[in-house]
């Protein structure tokens, strides 16, 4: 009898992206943030592909339209925010986590702001846009404030997202690098403001 061979399986999970076509996902999204802030939503996608190193058909394939390269440059800009509250909770004090992600977050807004004009442009809104951005750095400032709180350093009696709307509104109202600057000593004097000081833990023992 004839051996009978074995069909491949049909059901294998889908091959990975290559390194260089990640690599070039990547560099495409770094430049269009900074092409987008700086010349608005109509610059050119050519000049994005040629200043990233690409051919402007790598850059439609993984961006379909002018529409999809901005999101993914907000949903990428989101994804390392996120990464970033990761990244402290693993390898610095909660209470260190915690003011190191509120300066990473300052960065977050002022690249929000220079971007505002291209969010603005996309067609159908940004509404479920910034809906899934909003869910990712709520859970972020929750799991990072409840891990400071649980460490006993800090005392927090409201809503953790309030810290980052107060950092967010000192940043939107100034301009330029006066508004990173008034933020970035609001996360200082917040921070600071939080922590339990020996006196008072003492006296809340007593009560």
């Amino acid at each position: 009898m004839p051996e009978v061979t074995r069909k491949k399986d049909q059901t294998a999970a889908p091959r990975k992206p290559r390194a260089d076509a990640e690599r070039n996902r990547l560099r495409l999204l770094d430049t269009a943030k900074g092409a987008f802030a700086a010349k608005g939503p109509d610059v050119s996608l050519e000049d994005i592909a040629q200043s990233a190193g690409v051919g402007i058909g790598t850059l439609y394939r993984h961006f379909p339209n002018r529409d999809a390269l901005i999101a993914a440059v907000y949903r990428n800009e989101t994804e390392q925010l996120v990464q970033a509250a990761r990244r402290l909770a693993e390898g610095h004090p909660p209470v260190v986590a915690l003011r190191d992600w509120m300066l990473v977050f300052i960065d977050y807004i002022a690249t929000k702001q220079g971007m505002y004009p291209a969010l603005n442009s996309i067609g159908g809104g940004t509404s479920d846009l910034y809906a899934a951005s909003g869910t990712q750095i709520r859970d972020s400032i929750e799991m990072l404030a409840n891990r400071a709180v649980a460490s006993g350093e800090i005392r927090l009696d409201i809503d953790p997202l309030d810290l980052l709307r107060a950092v967010a509104a000192v940043a939107n109202g100034s301009a330029g690098a006066n508004g990173k600057e008034a933020a970035t000593r609001l996360v200082e004097i917040l921070v600071e403001g939080l922590r339990i000081k020996f006196g008072e833990e003492q006296a809340d023992g007593h009560n």
